[in-house]
This record gives C-alpha cells, sequence and structure tokens, in this order.
C-alpha cells in the first residue's frame, strides 16, 4: 500500500486518466474529488462489500431453491 500526505487542494493522478483531489479535511473526515473516465466504476468499499454479500446469499437461495426441487 501507497500512503501518502497531501494538503487541501493537492492532487493525485492514477495513471493517465485518473486524478484524486483532495477537497477538504475535516476532524474526522477526508473529502475527495475524482476524475475518471466514464466507464469506470468507482465505489466505497462498503458498498462492494455489501454487493458481494447480497450476491452470495442470493446465490445460496438458489442453491436451496434447487437442491429442494431435486431432493
Amino acid at each position: 500500500m501507497l500512503v501518502l500526505s497531501r494538503k487541501s487542494g493537492e492532487r493525485i493522478r492514477i495513471g493517465d486518466d485518473v486524478a484524486i483531489t483532495v477537497v477538504r479535511i475535516g476532524p474526522n473526515t477526508v473529502r475527495l474529488g475524482i476524475e475518471a473516465p466514464r466507464d469506470l466504476s468507482i465505489l466505497r468499499e462498503e458498498l462492494c462489500v455489501e454487493i458481494t454479500s447480497t450476491e452470495e446469499t442470493a446465490a445460496s437461495a438458489i442453491q436451496q431453491d434447487a437442491s429442494a426441487i431435486a431432493g
């Protein structure tokens, strides 16, 4: 993991197409602005975890239904 220190208004570049700007620094939060191509998906990690959990729950339910029908 790369750890960087940035001040408000400073940017970080990722490749040629992504720029992250520190918009505001508060007591318990940092607000970031992300400029990236529209076809690039950008999600908060907790949302990714929730989506994965929901997909796993749905897959498990489908398997249980299939087992009940077959068995």
